[in-house]
C-alpha cells in the first residue's frame, strides 16, 4: 500500500486526459486515507502537495479535485493519533498554503474551523500545541482579514492557557509574527495585554520566548507605546532572575533599540525661525506639509526633500550659527528650547559644520545601511500615518535644538547669562520632586536588599539607591555655593563616581521600585546632569557635547546596552554577550544618529580591543557600514585607528576588513586613502599559506580599488600585487587575477597619458611571455585571452603590443601552452570583428599560426586548432577551468 501511495502521482499523469479516470483515482485516494497503517497515511501526506500541484495545473479537466478529495484528508490528519502522520499533514498544509493552492473560501470553511476545534480546552495536549503552532505559521499566508476574524480571538485565549505552559510558549514564540500580520491597532488593543502577561509568566521558557520576539512586537506598535510601555517591560526582562531570559533579552536589546529610529528624521531636519526670510519660511512650510501628508516615505524622496530644503536656506545662516556656537563655551539648559521646538510649525535643515549639499550626499549613503530590525521599523512607520506631534517632536530629530543666540552679545555677557541660568536651575527645590515618603521608600528598599548584597547586581542597585538618597538630602543652596564660589575640583556630595554608577544600573531599578519611585526617574536624571555641570564651569565644547544625554531612546535601554561590554556580564549573563553587542552596534548607531556617537564611542573602542577574536571579527565586517553612518569626519577620527588595528589582526579578523576594503576606503579623503597603498602588500602574507580564499578576496577588492586611485598609483603599487597573484599556486586565485590585470590594462589605457598601459604590457611580455617556466607563459596566454574577451584594449592596440608575442608561443615546447594558444586564437581572436572584416597583416599572421597549429604533432593542439570546440561535447570539458589550468 505504501508503494501505491508513492505511485499515485504517476498514475494521475497517465490518466489525466480522461476526467472519469482522474476522478476514479482520486476516489481511491480517499479510500487509501482510511488505511490502518500509519506509514501508508504518512506516505500519502507526503504525496499530497505534488498531487495538488498537478490538479492545479490541470483544472480544466479535473475541477475542484483538490478541494473535494484532498483537502479534507489533510485537515483530518491534523488530529491523527500517530505523531508522524500529524507532522506530515502539518507540513503538507503549510506547503499548500504557501503555494496558494488552497482557496480562500476553503481556508475559512474547512481549515480554520478544524484548527479552532483542535485548540479547544478539552482537546488533546499535544494536538492543541501543534494546532496553535499551525495557526501562527499560517497567519502570514492567509492575510490580515482571516487572521483577525478567525485566528486572533483563539490566539488570545491560548496566551492565557493556565494549564499548558507549552501552549503559552508557542504563543510567545510566534507573537511577533501575529503582530506583524494584524497591524498596529489590533496589536495595541488586543495583543499587548496578553504580551505583558506572557512576559511575567512563571515559566522562564515563556519569558525567554517573549524576549526573543520583542523586536517584532515593537515594530508593530507606535512610538509612544514603544517608549512608554515596551521599554519598561524590556527592562524587566533584562533584570529577570533567570539567566536564560536575561541572555535572550540582551541579544534582542540592540534590535529593539533600532526600532526607535524614525524615518522622518533621516533627512536631519532642524527647525529654526531666525535667520531666514519669509520666502524661506513659506518654502519650508510647504515642504513640511508635504512630509506630513505622505504616508509612504521612500529613502529617495527623503533625500530629495533634504536637497530642496538645503537650497532654500540662507547662505549666511549656517556660518553665523557656527560662529555663535564657537563663542559659547558653557553649557546652557535646553529644556525650554525643546518644548518650544515641539510647537514650531516650520523647520530648516541646518548642518553642524558641513554644507547642506555634503550632508545630503552622506544621508543618501547612510540610507543604504539599515539592519534588519531598522528596516522593519521603517516599514512599520511608513504604513502608519503619524500625527503632527509624533512627526515633529524633539525626540525625532537627530540633533539637539540649539538655544537662541544673539551673536552681537559679548562673550562675557553670554557667559554670565548662561551661568545665572545654571544657578537658577541648580537652586530649584529638589525636595518637592523627591518627597519624604519617597525617601522613606528608598531607605526601606535599601534595607530589603542588604541581605542579598553578595549578588553583584543587587550591590550595584544598593549603590544607586544610596546615591539617589544622598541626592535627595542635599542642601541646594550649599551645593550651588560650592560649585560657583570655588575654582578648585571640589565636588557636591553626589560624587561623579556615584553619578557614573547611577546610569548603567538605572534599568535594573525599574522592576524593583514602585510607581512612586518610577516617577522619580526624570528628577534623578535632572540632578545627575546639573551636578555634573556644577563641578566645572569651564567645559570645552567637546566635553560639553559628551556630557549631554541623548533623547532618541530611553536612557535606561542605552545604559543596559553599554553595559554589555562589562566583564561581569560575561560571567552572569552570556560569554557571547560582547559579540551580540558588536553585531547590533551599527543599528544602534544609526538609530542614535551621528550627533550621539559620543555615547557609543567608548563602547566601540572597548569591543575593538576585546580579547575574543569573534567580537573583533564582527566589528571588522561592519566597520564600512558604520563609516557611512558617522560621516567622513568621525570616521577619520574614530574609525580609522580601529581599522588600522584590524589590518594587523588575525586572518579571521582581517578578512572582514578585506571583504569591504573598497567600501571603507572610498569614504576617506584622497590623501588618507593613499596611505593604505603601502599596506596593501601586507595582505599577501597570511597566518596560513593554505588560506587561498584570502588572496582571492584581495584580487576581487583590487579590481574595485582601481577606480579610487590614479594611474601612477595603480602602476606603482597595485601592479606588483597583481603580478604576484597571477603566479599563485591556486587556480581560483589566478583566474581572478587575470581579470584584475585585464581591468588594470583598461584603466591605464584610458588614463592620460597612456604610457603606463604600454609599460604594463611590456612588463607582461617580459615577466610572463618570456618566463622560463611554462606556467608563466600559459599565464600570458590567459591574460591575453581575458583582455580580448572583455574588450579591455582596442584590437589595433592589442595587435601591436601583445599579438606578436602571443603568436610566438606557437613554437613553445610545452603542449599545454600550445593547446591554450589554439583555443584562444580560434575561439576568441577570430571572433572579433577586427580579424573578420578587415584584411591586414595581423589577420594573416593569425591564420598562418592556426595553420601551423593544425599541423602540430600533439593531437590535442591539432584538434583545437582544426575544429571549433563549441560544436562538440568535448568543448565543455576543453573550456572548463580545470582543464585549462596547471
Amino acid at each position: 500500500m505504501q508503494m501505491v501511495a508513492r505511485s499515485l502521482l504517476d498514475t494521475l499523469k497517465e490518466v489525466s486526459d480522461d476526467e472519469r479516470d482522474c476522478i476514479a483515482v482520486l476516489e481511491r485516494i480517499s479510500r487509501l486515507a482510511d488505511d490502518s497503517e500509519p506509514t501508508v497515511r504518512a506516505e500519502l501526506m507526503e504525496q499530497v502537495p505534488h498531487i495538488a500541484m498537478f490538479c492545479q495545473e490541470n483544472r480544466p479537466s479535473i475541477p475542484y479535485a483538490f478541494s473535494k478529495y484532498l483537502l479534507p484528508i489533510v485537515v483530518r490528519y491534523l488530529a491523527d493519533q500517530n505523531n508522524q502522520v500529524r507532522k506530515t499533514s502539518q507540513a503538507a498544509l503549510l506547503v499548500l498554503l504557501e503555494q496558494e493552492l488552497v482557496e480562500r473560501y476553503d481556508v475559512e470553511t474547512k481549515v480554520c474551523p478544524v484548527l479552532i476545534d483542535l485548540t479547544a480546552p478539552d482537546s488533546n495536549d499535544d494536538v492543541k500545541t501543534e494546532a496553535v503552532a499551525i495557526m501562527c505559521k499560517m497567519a502570514s499566508m492567509v492575510g490580515k482579514d482571516i487572521t483577525e476574524r478567525l485566528v486572533l480571538p483563539r490566539f488570545c485565549e491560548m496566551c492565557c492557557d493556565c494549564r499548558m505552559f507549552h501552549v503559552r510558549k508557542v504563543c510567545a514564540a510566534n507573537f511577533g509574527d501575529i503582530c506583524s500580520v494584524v497591524g498596529q491597532q489590533a496589536t495595541e488593543e488586543m495583543l499587548l495585554p496578553r504580551f505583558f502577561q506572557l512576559c511575567s509568566d512563571n515559566v522562564w521558557g515563556v519569558r525567554k520566548a517573549c524576549a526573543e520576539c520583542f523586536m517584532a512586537v515593537s515594530c508593530a506598535t507606535s512610538q509612544e507605546v514603544r517608549r512608554t510601555k515596551l521599554s519598561t517591560l524590556f527592562i524587566n526582562l533584562i533584570s529577570d532572575p533567570s539567566r536564560w531570559v536575561r541572555q535572550a533579552a540582551f541579544q534582542s536589546l540592540g534590535p529593539f533599540i533600532s526600532t526607535f529610529a524614525n524615518p522622518s528624521s533621516s533627512g536631519q531636519y532642524f527647525k529654526e525661525e531666525d535667520g531666514k526670510n519669509p520666502e524661506d519660511c513659506s518654502s519650508a512650510q510647504e515642504n513640511s506639509e508635504q512630509i506630513r501628508t505622505a504616508e509612504n516615505v521612500t529613502t529617495e524622496d527623503e533625500h530629495n526633500r533634504t536637497e530642496d530644503l538645503s537650497s532654500c536656506v540662507d547662505d549666511d545662516f549656517a556660518t553665523k550659527l557656527e560662529t555663535a556656537m564657537e563663542d559659547q563655551n558653557t553649557v546652557s539648559s535646553n529644556s525650554q528650547g525643546e518644548r518650544d521646538f515641539q510647537t514650531e510649525s516650520s523647520f530648516h535643515c541646518t548642518l553642524s559644520s558641513e554644507s547642506c549639499g555634503e550632508m545630503a550626499d552622506k544621508n543618501e549613503q547612510s540610507s543604504h545601511c539599515c539592519t534588519a530590525g531598522l528596516q522593519e521599523a521603517v516599514l512599520n512607520s511608513q504604513e502608519t500615518s503619524l500625527s503632527e506631534q509624533e512627526l515633529y517632536n524633539s525626540f525625532h530629530f537627530w540633533r539637539t535644538p540649539l538655544p537662541e543666540i544673539d551673536i552681537d552679545f559679548e562673550l562675557q555677557q553670554t557667559s554670565e547669562i548662561i551661568l545665572n541660568r545654571e544657578i537658577q536651575e541648580l537652586t530649584m527645590p529638589v525636595s518637592p520632586n523627591i518627597p519624604m515618603a519617597t525617601r522613606k521608600e528608598l531607605e526601606e528598599m535599601i534595607e530589603n536588599l542588604e541581605p542579598h548584597i553578595d549578588d553583584p547586581d543587587v550591590k550595584a542597585q544598593v549603590e544607586v539607591l544610596s546615591a539617589a538618597l544622598r541626592a535627595s538630602s542635599l542642601d541646594p543652596q550649599e551645593e550651588t555655593m560650592a560649585s560657583v564660589g570655588k575654582e578648585t575640583d571640589s565636588q557636591p556630595e553626589l560624587t561623579i563616581n556615584d553619578q557614573q554608577n547611577f546610569k548603567p544600573i538605572l534599568g535594573d531599578i525599574v522592576p524593583l521600585i514602585g510607581d512612586s519611585v518610577e516617577n522619580m526617574d526624570s528628577t534623578l536624571h535632572y540632578i545627575h546632569n546639573d551636578s555634573d555641570l556644577s563641578t566645572n564651569s569651564s567645559f570645552s565644547p567637546e566635553e560639553e557635547r559628551k556630557s549631554k544625554v541623548q533623547d532618541v531612546v530611553p536612557q535606561a535601554l542605552l545604559d543596559q546596552y553599554l553595559s554589555m561590554t562589562d566583564p561581569s556580564r560575561a560571567q552572569t549573563v552570556d560569554t557571547e554577550i560582547a559579540k551580540h553587542c558588536a553585531y547590533s552596534l551599527p543599528g544602534v548607531a544609526l538609530t542614535l544618529g551621528r550627533q550621539n556617537w559620543h555615547c557609543l564611542k567608548d563602547t566601540y573602542e572597548t569591543l575593538a580591543s576585546d580579547m575574543q577574536w569573534k567580537v573583533r571579527r564582527t566589528l571588522a565586517f561592519s566597520i564600512h557600514e558604520l563609516a557611512v553612518i558617522l560621516g567622513d569626519q568621525l570616521t577619520a577620527g574614530d574609525l580609522v585607528p580601529v581599522f588600522n588595528g584590524f589590518l594587523k589582526d588575525l586572518d579571521e579578523v582581517r578578512i572582514g576588513v578585506l571583504k569591504h576594503l573598497h567600501d571603507f576606503l572610498k569614504l576617506l579623503h584622497l590623501d588618507k586613502r593613499r596611505e593604505y597603498l603601502y599596506q596593501l602588500q601586507e595582505f599577501l602574507v597570511t597566518d596560513n599559506s593554505r588560506n587561498w580564499r584570502f588572496r582571492a578576496e584581495l584580487a576581487e577588492q583590487l579590481i574595485l580599488l582601481l577606480d579610487l586611485y590614479s594611474a601612477r598609483d595603480i602602476y606603482d603599487y597595485l601592479r606588483p600585487i597583481a603580478f604576484s597573484l597571477c603566479a599563485d599556486k591556486v587556480s581560483s586565485v589566478r583566474w581572478i587575477s587575470y581579470k584584475l590585470v585585464s581591468e588594470m590594462v583598461k584603466k591605464l589605457y584610458m588614463a592620460s597619458p597612456s604610457t603606463f598601459a604600454t609599460d604594463l604590457m611590456n612588463e607582461l611580455v617580459e615577466k610572463f611571455c618570456r618566463c622560463h617556466k611554462w606556467s608563466g607563459r600559459q599565464t600570458f596566454v590567459f591574460i591575453c585571452q581575458t583582455i580580448s574577451e572583455d574588450d579591455c584594449l582596442p584590437m589595433d592596440q592589442f595587435a601591436v603590443h601583445l599579438l606578436p608575442h602571443l603568436l610566438h608561443l606557437a613554437s613553445d615546447r610545452v603542449p599545454n601552452v600550445r593547446v591554450l594558444l589554439a583555443k584562444t586564437l580560434k575561439q576568441t581572436l577570430l571572433e572579433k570583428e577586427y580579424f573578420l572584416n578587415s584584411a591586414n597583416s595581423h589577420q594573416e599572421a593569425v591564420e598562418q599560426t592556426i595553420m601551423a597549429l593544425q599541423m602540430d604533432e600533439d593531437s590535442d593542439v591539432k584538434y583545437f586548432a582544426s575544429i571549433h570546440p563549441a560544436s562538440t561535447k568535448i568543448a565543455d570539458d576543453a573550456m572548463s577551468t580545470a582543464s585549462s589550468t596547471y
